[in-house]
């Protein structure tokens, strides 16, 4: 006799481990840039250039890649950028990683400090935050049948079940062009942007899914002309794409995340020939899981009648989805402004961090914070641009009702609106509101039998059982382990007491003839 088995397809982080740390440098301006006068905004960005697994630990070697933006008394244009980077190798611990694991690191910069030295050197400190993990794919063998000429009592258990059905990475390339409007002057150079996207879709199609959503596009440029006016841009452009995907079809369950990855910003003449048009080239790095929803019968137990049957248990944690969830909440808070005056705003933008979330009654419960920065005029010479930025915390409870501590979900956060508006000189009202969406598998705890022993049943145990016996019902007692502890198929024991159910009652007299 041999068991029957199916293939349940599963998919896990099967370790994970996040670390801090921080970078500082000095750095010299090229001999090329002229003496700062004042800095005026920053930015940084964490890439990755490779990843060496160990064991028990990751090499990470990256770059810190950060773009200045200084104010200069010198001849010439006033505001200069100057672009840097700064190499790190990190070792992240990470038990259970061993070398040859498929290992996926990601790193965010927490905080960006700029201070100048003198007018020729800048101090730079970092804070970075580093997530590694090791996903892997795995198959659990179900059982889901006998083959075989023995006499076996075995009783099935239905579970619906969630299965990885397609597990891969990809890239959609985006190209868009946009014209400045007539009242804006031709572009000489940009100093400054920030490219963001939002309200992005997935639909599953017949072998293909769809995306959409909108490109956030601001510059700070200055114009042509002979005092280089410096203007700002800002615009919204939707997009649409269609991404193949083999096997995948209607009715099944995304669970799809995405990141801008490399982005280039071009500026390109018109059909006069004028500078006024920028050209955008992004790749949206995207993580694609589809699961399909199945029913399934498993054999949970089975015994011999006449033979001795022993069974080979694993335990295993199947899933099925339990909710789709998103949900929304505002945050808001007030920034204030040292050491000058704000005449304009021209730009905000936001970063929603997850710091911890955990399971409560009917929910999740987030913590985290938004870490906003607005761009602003100064009414100062030597200084005539500044940014302002605040962390601003937040808590939140994502409904998920019946969600339980071992219950799988991993959310995505991100910053849906953001307004900031001046309430004085030196003060200013942020108001953001933070959308946050999950996929979440009830957890299914099972013992899979993945063998089974037959052998001669015991003579002197059968012995000791009675040919014919009136079993009174206890609590707790069903015909299934009845039929079990006297060897007798649970058909027979229906037949011979004539039950219309399987349901008993504590106390109630049963037959049991051995053999029958």
């Amino acid at each position: 006799m041999e068991l029957i088995k199916r293939n349940i397809h599963m998919d896990r982080t099967r370790v994970q481990a996040v670390t801090q740390f921080t970078l500082e440098d000095d750095v010299n301006l090229p001999e090329n840039k002229p003496d700062i006068a004042a800095l005026n905004l920053e930015k940084g960005e964490v890439l990755i250039d490779e990843i060496k697994p160990g064991t028990d630990a990751v090499i990470v070697r990256g770059r810190l890649v950060f773009v200045v933006l200084y104010h200069t008394q010198e001849e010439g244009s006033n505001l200069v950028v100057l672009e840097g980077r700064l190499p790190f190798e990190e070792k992240v611990n990470i038990q259970g990683v061993v070398p040859g694991d498929a290992v996926t690191v990601d790193g965010n910069v927490e905080d960006l400090t700029l201070n100048m030295i003198n007018s020729r050197k800048l101090n730079i400190q970092s804070l970075v935050t580093m997530t590694a993990k090791v996903e892997e794919l795995y198959d659990e063998e179900a059982p889901i049948g006998i083959h075989g000429d023995e006499k076996v009592e075995y009783r099935r258990m239905p579970l619906n079940l969630a299965q990885i059905a397609i597990c891969k990475n990809d890239i959609f390339r985006l190209k868009e062009e946009v014209a400045l409007p007539s009242n804006y002057p031709n572009i000489f150079q940009i100093l400054w942007n920030h490219i963001s996207l939002g309200d992005v879709e997935f639909k599953v199609m017949e072998e293909k899914i769809t995306i959409s959503g909108d490109i956030h596009l601001f510059i700070l440029y200055e114009g042509e002309g002979e005092d280089h006016p410096c203007r700002c841009f800002e615009t919204a452009l939707p997009f649409s794409g269609v991404l193949e995907c083999h096997g995948c079809r209607e009715g099944m369950l995304p669970d799809i995340r995405y990141r801008l990855g490399q982005q280039e910003l071009a500026v390109r003449p018109d059909f006069d020939g004028e500078e006024r048009n920028v050209g955008l080239e992004l790749v949206l790095e995207i993580s694609i899981r589809i699961y399909e929803e199945e029913k399934v019968e498993i054999i949970s137990d089975m015994y011999g009648v006449s033979r001795e049957i022993d069974t080979v248990t694993h335990r295993a944690n199947l899933r099925r989805l339990l909710s789709k969830v998103t949900g929304k909440t505002k945050v808001t808070d007030h920034i204030h402004v040292s050491g000058g005056t704000v005449l304009q705003l021209l730009h905000s933008e936001g970063t929603v961090t997850l710091e911890q979330q955990g399971t409560v009654e009917n929910g999740i419960l987030l913590q985290g914070s938004v870490l906003v920065k607005v761009m602003y005029i100064t009414g100062e010479d030597e200084s005539p641009y500044g940014s302002a930025q605040a962390q601003i915390p937040y808590q939140y409870t994502l409904e998920v009702p019946d969600i339980a501590p071992e219950d799988m979900g991993e959310v995505h956060a991100e910053v849906e609106q953001l307004q900031a508006t001046m309430l004085d000189g030196e003060e200013m009202d942020v108001k953001a509101v933070l959308s946050f969406s999950t996929v979440v598998f009830k957890n299914i705890p099972v013992n899979l039998i993945s063998q089974v022993n037959v052998s001669e049943l015991d003579s002197s145990k059968m012995s000791s059982l009675p040919g014919m016996v009136v079993y009174m019902v206890k609590d707790g007692d069903n015909l299934w382990n009845i039929g079990k502890k006297y060897y007798v198929p649970v058909d027979t024991l229906r037949e011979l007491n004539a039950l219309d159910s399987d349901e008993l009652k504590t106390g109630q007299k049963l037959l049991i003839v051995k053999g029958g």
